[in-house]
């Protein structure tokens, strides 16, 4: 009796941790054409193979029976199927969807860059009171509902360029209402706003601090030769004071060469300190700024000491813990390859900067660096000869951390095609 019971709460208790592998897995699974791929699937679940599309994809089986279910897909061609997984072969839990999708090729980055970056219009960073000629304080801006992180686009109708563009206008329409034409996240609308004569300048005010231009360090991540589109950083480039995600109106990236590296230290993360160099002969235009990073198009084709050809790219589904590899530039303006060790994949639904944990494992890097610093992020990771993401973040309290994106995030955002308009084949 007592066997019995510990059976039926193994079989339960197992079966409980399969439902919930079955139910985190990705809907999604990207592979390549001409490129098996396995998937294991543990008891009570299985594969449906019935109404697959198979011209897109045949099911491979290697044994038979419920505990010995892995499968093999075989791509046959570019397109997209979906797969039914089924509670003991006859109750649909869940659909996954396979897309067959054609090799994408890189050229990895690790080289250190300088990014320069103009907002659309201005940000507002901060709200001030002004001392009119009265003697009376005044803040028009936050009367008028304005916050700490609105960006202002126009001004009566005008186009704003940069912060000097504001004083112009306010200075030329002096004690004279105007409209601003404000973006708040996804939200445009218009105020109105009265300026005040100060009696500490002698010119008109609104009460406003604002931004219209950052630069900064980091580290390019991949250049697509066919596209010539690149991606780096791997995060978002935000506003130092309000941390909002700065939106791009132009701008560029250039070299950079390393002048200092501040080593990383429990609760103390280091930093990389960079010189931008040949700002007359930029690499290429800042397009997108985007929460994996930045994005653009290079004047001209972008090489690497180590890499020199292209090399593939792999889908979360192909990553695995183990060693792997980052490229970097801590001195000068040379790339390196340092070891790494991927203690942790999550597996996600949707993009997040958080794919996965690395740890720093080569000597030479952790002496140098302590592991992971600021400047470092978008650094390339390859694992089997494949680029399969970019460093983000640094572990504040082990700098020999970090986590990291990814790389199909990143090769989504930058707008390369991956399915040549591959057609759907959808039976469910």
């Amino acid at each position: 009796m007592f066997l019995l019971f510990f059976i039926a709460i193994f079989f339960t208790a197992f079966s409980a941790y399969s439902f919930y592998a079955i139910s985190n897995y990705p809907q999604e699974i990207k592979i390549f054409e001409n490129e098996k791929h396995a998937l294991d699937i543990k008891f009570p679940f299985k594969f449906d193979t019935a109404k697959i599309d198979n011209s897109v994809l045949q099911l491979l089986q290697k044994d038979k029976g419920y505990h010995a279910n892995t499968i093999y897909l075989n791509p046959l061609k570019i397109g997209q199927t979906n797969i039914q997984v089924k509670l003991l072969g006859f109750l649909p839990v869940k659909k996954l969807k396979v897309d067959v999708v054609p090799k994408i090729k890189v050229i990895p980055g690790g080289q250190s860059v300088g990014v320069r970056l103009n907002t659309k219009g201005v940000l507002v960073v901060g709200l001030e009171e002004i001392i009119g000629i009265d003697g009376k304080k005044y803040n028009p801006s936050r009367e008028a509902g304005l916050t700490i992180g609105d960006s202002i686009i126009e001004i009566n109708n005008t186009r704003i360029k940069d912060a000097d563009h504001v004083i112009s206008i306010i200075n030329q329409n002096k004690n004279k209402e105007i409209t601003l034409k404000v973006k708040r996240r996804e939200k445009i609308f218009n105020v109105k706003i009265k300026p005040v004569k100060s009696i500490d300048e002698g010119e008109y005010r609104i009460g406003l601090w604002v931004r219209d231009k950052t630069a900064g360090v980091g580290t390019l991540t991949f250049c697509h030769p066919d596209t010539m589109k690149f991606g780096a950083l791997g995060h978002a480039i935000t506003d130092v004071d309000t941390g909002l995600l700065l939106t791009v109106d132009h701008g560029q990236i250039v070299k950079s060469r390393v002048a200092s590296v501040k080593q990383g230290k429990r609760g103390k993360p280091g930093e990389i300190k960079g010189i931008f160099y040949e700002t007359s002969k930029p690499i290429g235009d800042l397009e997108k700024n985007t929460h994996f990073g930045i994005f653009g198009k290079a004047y001209a084709p972008i090489e690497n000491n180590i890499y020199q050809k292209p090399i593939e790219i792999s889908y979360q589904n192909q990553i695995h813990e183990g060693k792997a590899t980052i490229l970097t530039t801590i001195n000068n303006n040379k790339v390196e390859e340092y070891e790494v060790y991927i203690e942790k994949v999550n597996r996600q639904r949707t993009p997040s900067t958080k794919s996965m944990v690395l740890r720093v494992t080569d000597k030479e890097l952790l002496k140098k660096s302590g592991g992971i610093v600021q400047g470092m992020s978008g650094s390339p990771i390859i694992q089997d000869g494949k680029l399969i993401g970019a460093v983000t973040h640094v572990f504040v309290n082990d700098p020999s951390k970090g986590y990291g994106l990814f790389i199909e995030w990143m090769i989504k955002e930058a707008g390369i095609d991956l399915l040549n308009n591959s057609q759907i084949a959808d039976k469910y």
